[in-house]
């Protein structure tokens, strides 16, 4: 297993569409495995392969304490919203950045799950949330996105400073 490197906003390569796994191979296995390694140790509790630069519709989550239920889908599609719900939310690639976003409660969704078998489930809340984040990063959207224009401007120069400075 290997620590993936994470892409940071706005580095336009997250604004890619995902493309559709066609088959669930060794190499999506270790896609999966590597960045299941990548979001234990960023620490987080979700990550989409565009995240780590691979154009692939693969998200992994665990939102356990003790990080021993991850959650593999691969394709995920939802299928039915319902409720909303406003809830703090950070992403890997906006590090140090945590603002409210409103999300469907609830969610139906199918995907594949890592031995290529189908999975239909209904969740809700934070797995819900988390869920609907990390598909969004398959579209090429970020949680940033949902805020207004001004706040994804004072984002984007605070984290091009912070970068500047660490260079």
């Amino acid at each position: 297993m290997a620590i993936l490197s994470i892409l940071h906003y706005p580095d336009p390569r997250l604004r890619n569409k995902a493309t559709p796994v066609m088959q669930v191979d060794d190499t999506i296995r270790t896609l999966i495995d590597d960045m299941l390694e990548t979001m234990y140790q960023a620490p987080g509790i979700g990550l989409a392969a565009p995240q780590v630069n691979v154009s692939k519709r693969v998200i992994v989550i665990d939102i356990s304490e003790d990080r021993t239920s991850p959650l593999c889908l691969i394709n995920p599609e939802i299928v039915n919203r319902d409720g909303i719900e406003t809830m703090e939310e950070g992403c890997l690639s906006v590090p140090g950045i945590y603002e409210p976003v409103e999300r469907a409660r609830q969610i139906r969704v199918r995907a594949l799950g890592r031995n290529g078998k189908p999975l239909d489930m209904q969740v809700d809340d934070i797995l819900a949330i988390c869920i609907q984040h990390e598909i969004d990063h398959l579209d090429g959207k970020l949680f940033v996105d949902y805020l207004s224009e001004l706040k994804r401007q004072r984002i984007r120069k605070k984290l091009e400073k912070q970068r500047r400075q660490t260079l």
